[in-house]
């Protein structure tokens, strides 16, 4: 395996909505254009496809890249549950760094609208599915024992919904971009699974996203001045979780990949400047970042209301509006996780621009599989132009 640099040329996404009338290929399409285009390559110059979906019709990959003008070469469909589309980054990554290919798109694309009417129900054959514990329930036994472990207020909870979906206001391509709610209109929002209220989940959404992917030359001016390094992507798969783990579900897995990418670059929490997470619920994005070391146990939950994840303030997280503003399409969460932290290190975020944004940090959990500590785990650190 060389020891080639790798970089991100270019990224776009869809709008973030919910579309039953149009075909998920479209919303593909819509990503895929974007991102070639940013890139400055011709479709041509494409060596490969990793493509992320979880749901959708057989041959979707093929259907997507085929419609894009990009039949004909090698195309890899990947389902990591809500990381499929990072886990088709950190396989661009690595199949770019290994000299396997030159030029990769990195593709995300899920349709749930025409899916599912309420929340995604889990395989009934798992203990989860027998005692209905579809995500929000899940999410929301972890929140209940956050409240009572730590004495925590659930305000604080709803913090983190009013933050970004303060962000999610900036953001014009955000499937829920109206005016923010407040503290007392999150927690008075129609209860989903207690604590967890409306506000406080992410909704069902369809969308896209893609990235091209290519080896980062220093010396290039146009790599220099325009190219995102990727100087890290690490993906776990979750151990068995069993009951004798003693942190919440998901929690090891992250901490875990989170400590094997700052080892790689060098680097430390300290020195992230912007963050996207998985948050799809307001207790993932406080457990996420215990788990990657920006907070202490007990303590994630101030970070929202003391402004230190806020735009303006010392490490903002999701400024896209995350999964609970921007939308969970699945499959491309990741890539649209992507899209948004290379707008931030060019400084091409608009309002949501994050001032002075040079390194930045990627984190996709994808759950759902019975008796492991998550399904998928990618954490990806990136590096802006002439940084």
């Amino acid at each position: 395996m060389t020891d080639r640099r790798v970089g991100i040329a270019g990224v776009g996404t869809s709008q973030f909505g919910r579309f039953a009338d149009r075909r998920v290929e479209e919303l593909a399409w819509e990503a895929i254009i974007e991102a070639i285009d940013d890139s400055g390559f011709a479709p041509s110059e494409i060596d490969a496809a990793f493509v992320g979906s979880v749901f959708g019709p057989p041959g979707l990959a093929n259907r997507v890249l085929a419609g894009a003008g990009l039949g004909g070469i090698p195309t890899f469909k990947i389902e990591a549950a809500c990381a499929s589309g990072t886990v088709a980054l950190h396989e661009a990554q690595q199949a770019v760094a290994s000299g396997r290919y030159e030029r990769v798109i990195a593709v995300g694309v899920e349709q749930l609208s025409t899916q599912f009417a309420g929340p995604i129900v889990p395989e009934l054959s798992d203990p989860e599915g027998r005692a209905g514990l579809a995500m929000p329930a899940l999410y929301a036994l972890q929140a209940s024992r956050y409240l009572q472990e730590f004495n925590v207020d659930p305000a604080l909870l709803a913090e983190v919904a009013v933050k970004n979906k303060a962000h999610g206001a900036l953001n014009p391509r955000a499937h829920l971009s109206g005016t923010p709610p407040t503290t007392a209109e999150v927690l008075e929002s129609r209860p989903i699974a207690g604590p967890l209220t409306l506000l406080q989940c992410c909704p069902m959404s369809d969308g896209a996203g893609a990235a091209v992917i290519t080896a980062f030359n220093p010396d290039s001016e146009l790599h220099a001045s325009r190219h995102v390094e990727i100087l890290t992507s690490q993906f776990s798969s979750g151990p068995l979780w069993t009951s004798s783990d003693t942190e919440p579900w998901g929690f090891q897995t992250v901490a875990r990949t989170a400590a094997r990418a700052f080892a790689e670059a060098g680097l430390a929490v300290e020195d992230v400047d912007v963050f996207e997470v998985h948050d799809a619920f307001t207790i993932g994005e406080i457990l996420t970042l215990e788990a990657i070391g920006v907070a202490p146990r007990g303590e994630g939950a101030a970070l929202a209301p003391s402004g230190h994840t806020r735009l303006g303030g010392p490490q903002p997280v999701n400024p896209s509006g995350g999964l609970l503003s921007r939308g969970h399409p699945l499959g491309s969460t990741g890539l649209a996780q992507t899209a948004e932290l290379v707008w931030q290190l060019r400084s091409e975020a608009g309002e949501r621009q994050v001032n002075g944004a040079r390194i930045a940090l990627l984190e996709t959990m994808g759950g759902g599989a019975a008796g492991v500590d998550a399904n998928a785990c990618v954490i990806a650190l990136l590096r802006g132009p002439g940084s």
